[in-house]
């Protein structure tokens, strides 16, 4: 093997680790309308401290195409190329764009606290918008309906969510990196 190769392999193992906790946790939801209060967004905020946005886009597209071919993965334990098209799928999709943009933060900030927050909640903010529009377009509905039911109810939990994974990340990739088992 490569040395290259050899050099990937903990990055790739640790985004099919991140993957399996997507699919643990991405189901775990609770219903309060149209979309649901579910934790695959704590899950992505965490790939994207612990893995950077490359590998954690890579887990959460490896998270969206088990979910993608049947594996009950998402909120609510559905699954099927119908949710990622139906009116919710524009948030899973998000979360890819939530993925690289939080972990381009948490690596420009060199895992600063604050400023890796700031940018999970940058992440989540584009995640919102693309399943926003998404949602508009499937439901033919306007835009306040759509923040009313989709956006502002999730705020604070996001935030809370955006928390914890910032707290747990940090503890977790200081302890994985030193470890040898995340990518430095």
């Amino acid at each position: 093997m490569s040395r290259e190769k050899k050099q990937n392999l903990p990055a790739l193992t640790a985004a099919a680790m991140m993957a399996a906790v997507l699919c643990v946790l991405g189901p775990l939801s609770v219903p309060i309308g149209p979309v649901p209060i579910a934790m695959g967004n704590f899950a992505v905020s965490l790939a994207a401290w612990l893995l950077g946005p490359r590998y954690g886009a890579l887990s959460v597209a490896a998270y969206l195409l088990l979910g993608g071919v049947g594996v009950p993965v998402f909120a609510g334990y559905a699954a099927g190329a119908a949710v990622l098209l139906g009116p919710t799928g524009g948030y899973l999709i998000g979360y890819l764009a939530q993925a690289v943009i939080g972990g381009w933060a948490v690596e420009r900030a060199g895992g600063r606290m604050v400023w890796s927050a700031l940018g999970l909640v940058a992440g989540v903010a584009v995640c919102y918008a693309f399943g926003t529009a998404w949602f508009i377009v499937q439901m033919g509905c306007t835009l306040p309906y759509a923040l009313t039911v989709c956006v502002l109810p999730f705020i604070p939990f996001d935030l809370v969510k955006i928390g914890l994974a910032s707290a747990l990340g940090s503890l977790l990739r200081r302890s994985l990196t030193g470890a040898g088992l995340l990518p430095h």
